[in-house]
């Protein structure tokens, strides 16, 4: 038995592979909470939320986030909340094109401080529902 007692070599640890081994798990675990957010409804203004120089890109939000007055509730059941306060006109009128609704009339409004074509309001709004078909107008910024 003595034999064998100092015969055995230390174990080598690659320390730098266990470092890296950690953050990846560590990262893994803060997406998986963050998509389960996002999913879940919590992430809706990291969605919703763009940045200043870029246009607004259509998304349907799970909860309703705006006013009334720009947030029109679209399909049957469940009904889908969108909030188009800060959309483009073209945007607004991409998304009514996916969902089988028509434009109505598009008003123009001068409110100091709005970027040009900005969708303000729209009509019918919360808590109305609007099914395909159905036509919907907008008012928009002047500039």
């Amino acid at each position: 038995m003595n034999r064998f007692a100092n015969s055995a070599e230390a174990p080598e640890f690659d320390a730098p592979q266990i470092v890296r081994r950690t953050r990846r798990r560590r990262t893994l675990g803060i997406a998986a909470v963050a998509a389960a957010l996002i999913a879940a409804g919590g992430g809706t203004a990291l969605a919703t939320s763009v940045a200043s120089d870029s246009s607004p890109t259509p998304v349907a939000t799970s909860t309703a986030t705006g006013s009334d007055a720009t947030t029109m509730l679209y399909g049957e059941d469940p009904t889908i909340p969108i909030d188009f306060a800060g959309w483009s006109l073209d945007g607004a009128k991409t998304y009514l094109d996916k969902t089988q609704t028509k434009l109505g009339t598009v008003a123009k409004k001068a409110v100091k401080g709005c970027k040009p074509n900005s969708v303000l309001g729209v009509s019918p709004h919360a808590p109305k529902i609007v099914h395909n078909g159905d036509t919907v107008s907008f008012i928009v910024c002047a500039g």
